[in-house]
Parts: C-alpha cells; sequence; structure tokens
C-alpha cells in the first residue's frame, strides 16, 4: 500500500540532503531513519529512561534554573 504525505519545503530540503545517492527514495530515507532511532532508543538503559522521567517531573515541577542564574550561582562572567 502506498500513501502520501505533505511535508513543508523545508523538510523536502532535509530530507533530500540526506539521500546516499540521488536516485535514492524518501520511502528508503524515513526508513533508515526510523531505523536508526530504533536502535538508539533501545539503547538506553532502564537508568538513563528513569533519569530523563525524573528530568521531565523536575521540569513540570518548575525545578529548573536559568543559563543565567548558574552563572551567577557558579560566580561565571
Amino acid at each position: 500500500m502506498i500513501t502520501s504525505i505533505q511535508v513543508k519545503s523545508e523538510v523536502k530540503q532535509k530530507l533530500d540532503e540526506l539521500k546516499n545517492y540521488p536516485s535514492e527514495t524518501y520511502n528508503e530515507i524515513l526508513s533508515r531513519m526510523l531505523e536508526i532511532m530504533a536502535e538508539t532508543r533501545e539503547e538506553l538503559s532502564s537508568q538513563t529512561l528513569n533519569n530523563i522521567q525524573k528530568s521531565l517531573e523536575d521540569i513540570k515541577a518548575g525545578r529548573v534554573s536559568s543559563h543565567k542564574e548558574v552563572k551567577q550561582r557558579l560566580k561565571l562572567k
């Protein structure tokens, strides 16, 4: 089954830049990207995933510092 999707010109241009060879189809590019993403996701340990979840909870709870605040706290210019 073949279907169509709409992408902005900028996205199409980026996809074109990712071609390994001129006749590579967008389907091949997207399939390759999805494979890479799946491999990367599998490489994240449960500890890393837990740390990401805790960080997202900190952000939602407002437990964050701006770049400026960190620089002031560390007495950096």
